[in-house]
C-alpha cells in the first residue's frame, strides 16, 4: 500500500482540494486519469515551436506511471500527431495505452492504434490563414511577427518581436476582429494568439475524456492560457464528486494559472521530478 504524499519527496500541494486530489490517486492509481499539456509543461518553450521536444526524462517518467494509472492524456492545442512527434510517444513500452487530444480535442491519436481520429477541418481556418500575411501587413505588424500553420488552426507568434509583448497587446484586437469574420475564436498564449474553431476546448476535452474513462480522480497539469478552461474542468469535477489536482508548470508569464493551482512546480523540470516522485509512490 502507497504511504501517505508527506512521506516522500512528493510535493504538498497548497489546497485542502489538492491534497485530497493527490490523496485519492494515490489511493485507487487504476481509476485515475493524469493529463498534461505539451508546451510548456512536458516540453520547454522555445523560440520556434517546430523545434520543441519533449523534455528527455518527461517520456521515461510518463512510462513508469502509466501502467499504474487507468489513463495518461496528452491534450494540447497541437495537431495530434506533430505532439505524438515532438514528444516522441509512438512506440514506447509502457505507453501502449497513451491517447493524445490534439487541437484542443477536436483530434484524437491512441498508442493502441497509430492512428489520429479527427473531423473534417473548419472552412475559417484555410480563408483566415490565406488572409493572414496581407492583413498583418495592412495594419503595420510589428517586425518579427511570424505565422505558423497548425492544420485546424492558425496562429501569430510575437516572442521574436523586438518589443513581445507589446505586439501582442497591439495585435489582439484586430486577430479578434479578423477571427470573428471567419467564424473562429482568437485563443492567447504566451506571446501567441491562435485562431481556431469555436466550441472545443482544453476544458470541454478534458471533461469528456475522464468522463469516457470513468475515472475516479485525475490530474492536469498545464502552463498557459489555453490550460485555464481544463484547470476549470477539473473545479467542476471536484464539486461533482471526483477529486482533482491542479499543478501549474511555473512562469511568470502567466500568474492567471498559477494563482489557481494546488501546486506550482519549475516548469517541465519540475513536472518531471514530479511524474519522478508520484511514479516512486505507487510503487512502494
Amino acid at each position: 500500500m502507497a504511504s501517505h504524499p508527506e512521506s516522500s519527496s512528493m510535493p504538498t500541494p497548497v489546497t485542502p482540494a489538492g491534497r485530497d486530489g493527490l490523496e485519492a490517486i494515490i489511493a485507487r492509481p487504476d481509476r485515475a486519469v493524469l493529463a498534461f499539456d505539451f508546451d510548456g509543461t512536458l516540453a520547454p518553450i522555445v523560440p520556434d515551436p517546430e523545434q520543441a521536444r519533449a523534455h528527455p526524462d518527461a517520456v521515461p517518467a510518463l512510462a513508469a506511471l502509466a501502467p499504474r494509472v487507468a489513463s495518461v492524456a496528452v491534450v494540447t492545442g497541437r495537431p495530434a500527431g506533430v505532439a505524438v512527434r515532438h514528444g516522441g510517444f509512438a512506440g514506447v513500452p509502457g505507453l501502449e495505452h497513451l491517447v493524445v487530444l490534439g487541437h484542443y480535442g477536436a483530434e484524437r491519436w491512441d498508442a493502441v492504434t497509430g492512428t489520429v481520429q479527427a473531423p473534417a477541418p473548419h472552412p475559417g481556418v484555410a480563408e483566415a490563414r490565406a488572409e493572414l500575411p496581407g492583413f498583418l501587413d495592412s495594419i503595420g505588424a510589428w517586425q518579427g511577427t511570424w505565422i505558423e500553420e497548425k492544420g485546424r488552426a492558425v496562429a501569430v507568434h510575437t516572442r521574436r518581436a523586438q518589443d513581445p509583448q507589446a505586439a501582442f497587446e497591439a495585435l489582439r484586437e484586430p486577430l479578434a476582429e479578423l477571427a470573428t469574420r471567419h467564424g473562429l475564436i482568437v485563443e492567447p498564449g504566451r506571446m501567441v494568439l491562435e485562431l481556431r474553431p469555436p466550441g472545443m476546448d482544453k476544458g470541454v476535452a478534458l471533461g469528456e475524456y475522464v468522463r469516457d474513462v470513468g475515472a475516479e480522480s485525475v490530474m492536469y497539469c498545464g502552463d498557459d492560457l489555453g490550460d485555464l478552461p481544463a484547470f476549470a474542468a477539473v473545479e467542476k469535477l471536484r464539486s461533482d464528486g471526483v477529486p482533482g489536482l491542479l499543478v501549474c508548470s511555473g512562469s511568470n508569464e502567466v500568474t492567471e494559472l498559477s494563482d489557481r493551482a494546488d501546486l506550482v512546480v519549475d516548469g517541465p523540470e519540475g513536472v518531471v521530478r514530479l511524474l519522478a516522485a508520484l511514479a516512486t509512490e505507487l510503487a512502494s
